[in-house]
């Protein structure tokens, strides 16, 4: 299998690359900040800038930053105390890398992002949009996720922004996700408690198997473990874009990597772009809501129909028009599209016939309840 890939060769055309840092790898062992690591990384950027490529940093770290500056013993459980050490740890983060770059005139920009920036069509346009635009300015994004107005959980919405670097990767339709941690990327048993376990150097599809070696987080600075690499990896499988898990303290890794040198576990893309950007986007987005349809329905949505109220068997959930909805036969979710009618709507007329719609509710948007072109098959 390795014999087969020349990494050399598969990267040698690439043009945009995220580069994600995890909190552990911006964490010394006293808690202190890892300064060489982000001078570094500004370094080898700078260098591929110079080769015409561009990068946009994915950078973890501010929670850990603030927990130090607030003088915190330990990382807090309580959401608000994670919030507020993110508060004050981001604009701190920001200034090391300012510092960093502009040891090689570059300038940066930050942005800071919530799930909902991809779950929104139009904002998620608008930041495709913006970030393009930077990058044409010479101007290098740092993204972290927007960690003091999260509603939910924020361990459990990108996972140490493993996740989120994989949705930017989709969304600016990069070539290449390095995912840099404390490891040297996926093994088949934990290395930190198990001497004879091998590293994975190339992985095609994300099978069972796996799924089986993603683990608990890899240290107690981050919250990103294998599990969300390996979710991050699915989502750049089908966005076209190429993966790779490396240790952070290898030298020169992002530019090493880029050159095509064998460092890591490469999660190999599937060919081509995987169907068009707006598919990806229902694929990827926030879900609102669940429909349940029968066989009949099911076959007709793969075969490139839209869905019909007759094939609907039940709605869960509350959702509006437009929102997005997972679609499941037989207990398992199978396409996610955006819906034309409310959850109510739904309720009044699923079973029913398309001629009955307008009757039942006193108008009638769309013959089908689900758009053949608003439906993304997982």
């Amino acid at each position: 299998m390795d014999a087969a890939v020349n990494r050399k060769e598969l990267f040698g055309n690439i043009k945009r690359i995220v580069v994600k840092i995890g909190t552990s790898s911006l964490s010394n062992e006293d808690g202190s900040f890892n300064r060489r690591l982000t001078e570094d990384i500004a370094s080898q950027v700078a260098h591929l800038r110079e080769q015409g490529k561009t990068v946009i940093i994915v950078s973890s770290g501010a929670i850990g930053i603030g927990c130090e500056e607030l003088k915190m013993t330990s990382r807090p459980r309580e959401i608000p105390l994670r919030q507020a050490a993110a508060a004050v740890g981001q604009n701190i983060l920001m200034q090391e890398w300012k510092t960093a770059f502009e040891k090689h005139n570059l300038k940066v920009a930050q942005i800071l992002l919530t799930y909902e920036a991809f779950s929104s069509r139009m904002t998620y346009l608008n930041l495709r949009n913006s970030i393009s635009e930077l990058l044409e300015f010479g101007v290098i994004p740092i993204i972290n996720e927007n960690d003091p107005i999260c509603v939910h959980e924020i361990e459990a919405t990108f996972g140490d922004n493993d996740k989120l670097s994989a949705m930017v990767a989709s969304k600016v339709e990069a070539e290449l996700l390095i995912l840099l941690s404390d490891i040297d990327g996926l093994y088949n048993k934990n290395p930190k408690k198990n001497e004879d376990a091998q590293l994975i150097s190339i992985i095609e599809k994300i099978t069972p198997e796996i799924e089986g070696y993603g683990g608990s987080p890899t240290s107690t600075k981050g919250v990103g473990g294998m599990r969300t690499k390996l979710e991050a990896a699915k989502i750049t499988s089908i966005s076209g874009c190429h993966m790779v898990i490396a240790n952070s303290a290898a030298e020169n890794v992002v530019a090493r990597i880029v050159a095509g040198e064998k460092i890591g576990t490469l999660f190999l893309a599937r060919d081509g772009k995987y169907k068009k950007n707006r598919t990806r986007w229902i694929i990827l987005s926030k879900v609102s809501g669940k429909i349940a349809v029968d066989r009949g329905a099911e076959e007709a949505i793969k075969k490139g129909m839209g869905l019909l109220p007759s094939g609907i068997t039940g709605v869960e959930g509350q959702f509006d028009r437009g929102d997005i909805i997972e679609i499941e036969s037989d207990g398992k979710v199978f396409a996610k599209g955006i819906t034309d009618y409310t959850s109510s709507e739904l309720n009044k007329i699923k079973g029913k016939h398309s001629d009955m719609i307008e009757t039942m509710l006193g108008y009638k948007n769309y013959d089908e309840v689900v758009r053949k072109s608003n439906i993304g098959l997982l």
